[in-house]
Formats: structure tokens, C-alpha cells, sequence
């Protein structure tokens, strides 16, 4: 017979989550959200994209979350997004889905509008909460149109129309992206947001937009399906949204019902998500470590760390405690599709997960990062067509950020 009372099971990578709307992750392991560029010239998923995805897909992670899908053609954060406003494309969007969840991992797709930051079309003009620019260099030479009432409302049917269909194609839900100084982060930061109408001024206006877009998204794709909302902890710029009000935020979509929220930081302007700005938490290993323990003491909603987490130790070890119950991993994704199962079977050892090349530019950070994530996106292209990713080397990295650049100035129109 068993014990009367058993000891409580230790939670590790491998161990299972059931999130409340029913869905059950097999693993702990994510695969956070990057931007592949990988979509066809007219917003479609291509079939690059779709195995880049099945490639992660057999590499062992629980949960899958996409890149940016835009849920507007008329603005997109990068060239070569996903855009998915109507049906057109549903085939190959239900191709994309079913490719990255038939080893088992939840995929979710994350749907974003950049606002204020968006990179084109260069002959449209931006919007944003208020006609503020941002002080991004690059980013600042257009200022946005504050939106109307009606375009907001106009918004929030483009956000729960996106996570319908995306439901409808075949994946498990979507991730609303309210983060990283895009559309929804705007309207949170007392920096960007100096409206007077009941989207501005006090906090609970300022979060108005993004819980009734949750609320929205419910209706739309019901209670089964994932509802995941990705945050800031904090903006990391004076005057932008600070951590207590974060805290406060995060309780309030706990409150909406949400099933996972994914904790990060940053902006252009403090890209803290890149680990350009650091908090001092343990060995520098996760920078919003500390923002989720103060909130786990306050709340059971499931949580997701994502941002310079590096070794299985630690991994499970804030498992182990219970400080968050998913573990978001980027940039290791783009130097080894398997590195879930990797993590998960002891293999590929030594223990450091594979980080990005560091290009010798100590004096403009932000620089360094841009040309990292250009080497990856130049990985994601390899591994979609099954070659081995390359080692890193700052020649191949300049090389990929000239190739990156030259797109972007190819698509912007």
C-alpha cells in the first residue's frame, strides 16, 4: 500500500504542466518567442517557416511559441512577418501549426501590433497611444498618430479575430504580446501613453486596453484554448512602467483569467531582453529572476521565465522552488534545435547552454545585440533547410547582418 502521505514529486524540466484552460505541456522546456522573418512576400507562413518549426518540434521542447504575427498588414515589426488578418492563408497557417506540434509540444501563436516602433510600410505613418516618438534611434524619425477611440476599438477586433483563426488553423492558442515597447506596452508606459481618455492617466487606464484585448481574445477562441499574455517586469527607462505597477498588471490578468504569463523586460530604448540592461540577480543567470519570485509570493497563475537563463542546475532548481513553472529559452533555439531534449536527457553536456557570438564592440551594446540576432536569424534559415548551424565568428556575423539589412531595405515598401 501506498504511504498515507507521500512525499510531495520534486518538479524538474521533465515534469508535466496542465495550464488552466486544460492545455498540459509534456515538459517545462519553451522556446520563446523570435523573429523568424520567414513568412512569403504576402504574409503567409512559407514553407521555410513550417520546418524551421518542425525541426523544433522533434527537438523535445513542451511548449512552441511563434515569432510575431501581425495582426495588421499595414504595420509589422520586421519585414517578412507572419500576417494573418482573414482566412487566405488558413491552409498554410494549419501546415505551420500541425508541423511544430506532432512530436507533442504545444504550439501557441503570439500576435502583436508594433504601434509607435513599427518598421513599415515607410510610406504609412505609425500610431501609437499618443503622437510621441520614440527616443530609439531609427524609430524616432516619424512621429505616430495618436489613435482614435474608434481605431482602438477597431483593434481589439483585429487581435480576437487573429487568435480565432490561428485556433481555427490547429494551434493550441496564442500569446498576446504586451511587452518590448510594442503596441500594448505603449498604452502601459506612462512615457509613451499621455492620453486623457479613459485609455490614459491613471494605471487602471492605462492597462484598460490590454485586459479588455484578453477578454476579447477569450470570447473568440473560448475556454480550451491557451490565453498567454507576455509582459515586462519593468520598462527600464526613467518614467516608463516600473515594476510595482507591472506587479499590479500581472495580478489584474490573473484576475482576467489568463493561463501562462511569460515575464521579460525592456524596450528599444532599454533592451533589456537582450540582456543589455541587467539586474543583479543570481550569477547574472535570468534577468527577471528576482521581478518573479516577488511575484509568485502573491499569486498561483502560472509563469514563464524567459532572458539569459543558461544552465539545466538552475533550471531546476527555480522549478524545484516553485518560483516559476515554465522556462522560456531564445537565442539557444537558434544554435541548437534539439537543446530541449538535449537538456531533458542529460546529453550535449557541458552544462552552459550555447549562447550567441560576441562581437568585439564593447562600446555599443546595442550593436553587439542587433548583429547577434541577425547571426541567428541567418541560423534559423539553416536549420529549415537541414543544414548544420554554423559555428559562431564575427565574420559570418557581419556577413548575416549585411544579408538582414538588405532585406529589410528590399521589403520595406
Amino acid at each position: 500500500m501506498p504511504p498515507k502521505n507521500p512525499a510531495p514529486r520534486t518538479v524538474t524540466a521533465g515534469s508535466p504542466l496542465t495550464l488552466p484552460c486544460g492545455a498540459v505541456l509534456p515538459n517545462r522546456i519553451a522556446k520563446a518567442a523570435m523573429s523568424e522573418q520567414l513568412a512569403a512576400i504576402d504574409g503567409s507562413p512559407s514553407p521555410r517557416l513550417t520546418r524551421l518549426y518542425s525541426a523544433w518540434g522533434r527537438g523535445g521542447a513542451g511548449l512552441l511559441v511563434t515569432g510575431n504575427v501581425m495582426i495588421d498588414r499595414r504595420a509589422y515589426v520586421e519585414p517578412r512577418n507572419v500576417t494573418l488578418e482573414d482566412d487566405r492563408h488558413l491552409e498554410a497557417v494549419g501546415n505551420w501549426a500541425r508541423a511544430g506540434s506532432r512530436a507533442g509540444a504545444v504550439m501557441v501563436m503570439q500576435i502583436n501590433h508594433p504601434g509607435r516602433v513599427a518598421v513599415g510600410p515607410l510610406h504609412r505613418r505609425p500610431v501609437g497611444p499618443s503622437a510621441l516618438r520614440p527616443q530609439a534611434l531609427g524609430f524616432n524619425l516619424r512621429t505616430p498618430r495618436a489613435l482614435s477611440l474608434d481605431d482602438i476599438a477597431d483593434l481589439r477586433r483585429r487581435y480576437a479575430r487573429t487568435a480565432e483563426l490561428a485556433v481555427t488553423a490547429g494551434f493550441s492558442g496564442i500569446q498576446v504580446h504586451a511587452a518590448h515597447g510594442y503596441l500594448l506596452s505603449q498604452f502601459l508606459s506612462p512615457v509613451a501613453n499621455q492620453r486623457d481618455d479613459r485609455y490614459g492617466g491613471s494605471p487602471e487606464n492605462r492597462r484598460r486596453l490590454l485586459l479588455e484585448v484578453v477578454t476579447d481574445v477569450r470570447d473568440a477562441i473560448g475556454p480550451d484554448a491557451v490565453v498567454s499574455v507576455k509582459l515586462n517586469s519593468a520598462d527600464f527607462q526613467h518614467g516608463g512602467l516600473d515594476e510595482t505597477e507591472s506587479l499590479a498588471v500581472a495580478l489584474a490578468l490573473e484576475q482576467a483569467g489568463i493561463d501562462l504569463l511569460e515575464i521579460s523586460g525592456g524596450n528599444y530604448e532599454a533592451p533589456a531582453m537582450t540582456g543589455v540592461v541587467q539586474g543583479s540577480t543570481r550569477a547574472r543567470e535570468a534577468y527577471f529572476l528576482r521581478y518573479a519570485e516577488t511575484l509568485r509570493a502573491r499569486t498561483a497563475m502560472p509563469l514563464m521565465l524567459t532572458g539569459g537563463v543558461r544552465t539545466l542546475d538552475f533550471i531546476n532548481d527555480v522549478l524545484a522552488r516553485g518560483s516559476v513553472d515554465v522556462i522560456g529559452l531564445g537565442r539557444p533555439f537558434a544554435v541548437r534545435p534539439a537543446i530541449a531534449a538535449d537538456l531533458l536527457t542529460g546529453a550535449g553536456e557541458p552544462q552552459v547552454l550555447p549562447t550567441a557570438p560576441q562581437i568585439p564592440l564593447p562600446a555599443a551594446t546595442p550593436i553587439n545585440s542587433y548583429l547577434q540576432l541577425a547571426w541567428h536569424a541567418a541560423n534559423f534559415r539553416r536549420i529549415a533547410a537541414g543544414k548544420q548551424v554554423r559555428a559562431p565568428g564575427v565574420v559570418r556575423t557581419l556577413a548575416a547582418a549585411g544579408t538582414t539589412v538588405t532585406a529589410r531595405a528590399l521589403t520595406q515598401f
